[in-house]
């Protein structure tokens, strides 16, 4: 796949052209338990995962598996209901094929979202936290392959890999709507299995405010592409290794539906601003 990756780029990017997607300005990307926001979007086309040319196609039960275009804050918009993993199977490249094509559609934004674990303790399950750094634990780099040089910078400067002025819009929008968003960092891990107590210990230390298991690779590419990026984890649950339960996927699916309303707002907001 790797020598040929900028034509079939090209080749899922025209089949999505010939079926409507036209030129849409922002890209979002929908993390676990957060497919709603496809609720506020003016719905023109939908397409699943599996009829476009070599994108992957989602595995994981609770994600839909469809790229959609339409209209939200007044903007064109291309949403992924569902999202690729590393755990998954999928290599780098398979990871951000999607940002690649959204890129090639002609997007100038990108917005992201996942659930993750609170590592700060100050941060509560259902609650939010807008991603200001991260910390790459993945093991790999979606822009390690041969021939990367002819799609963008090799050595992507990452000095400030989510856009500040979106981060500072974001912000003040929150604060105007009265919603908790905190700030940090996110550390991205393989998975699929969680963290052990002394594995949470370690990422506290090394400076993580929240982990999981995507949104990296992606964000990656996006600097790679000169696309600006901005992320929110929505936390749905709390890391103290000292008091530590076993994990329930309902209860981590009912804390992002939670929070998914909040996270709405923010995105439509933004989306209105850009």
């Amino acid at each position: 796949m790797k020598p040929q990756l900028i034509k079939l780029v090209q080749e899922a990017t025209d089949f999505l052209k010939e079926r409507g997607f036209d030129q849409p300005e922002v890209g979002i990307i929908l993390g676990t338990g957060l497919g709603h926001l496809i609720d506020s979007v003016e719905v023109i086309k939908e397409v699943h995962y599996n009829l476009i040319p070599y994108f992957p196609t989602a595995t994981v039960e609770f994600h839909k598996g469809k790229l959609i275009f339409g209209v939200l804050g007044g903007k064109k918009v291309v949403v992924m209901q569902g999202r690729f993993h590393l755990y998954e199977g999928y290599s780098q490249e398979d990871v951000t094929f999607p940002v690649r094509v959204m890129h090639q559609l002609g997007i100038k934004k990108l917005l992201v979202s996942n659930a993750s674990g609170a590592l700060n303790l100050a941060f509560k399950k259902g609650e939010m936290m807008l991603i200001d750094d991260h910390l790459n634990l993945q093991g790999s780099s979606p822009l390690a392959f041969h021939g990367v040089e002819h799609m963008g910078e090799r050595f992507v400067d990452m000095n400030r890999p989510y856009d500040p002025a979106m981060n500072q819009q974001i912000t003040q929008i929150a604060e105007q709507l009265n919603i908790r968003l905190h700030r940090g960092v996110y550390v991205g891990v393989l998975g699929p299995q969680l963290e052990t107590r002394a594995e949470y210990r370690f990422l506290r230390l090394v400076g993580g405010d929240a982990v999981g298991m995507s949104t990296i690779p992606e964000v990656i590419v996006a600097n790679h592409l000169s696309l600006p990026v901005a992320a929110i984890s929505v936390l749905t649950d709390e890391c103290d290794p000292d008091h530590l339960a076993p994990v329930d996927i309902n209860d981590i699916i009912a804390q992002a539906k939670k929070a998914e309303p909040d996270m709405v707002q923010l995105f439509s907001k933004l989306i209105e601003q850009l």
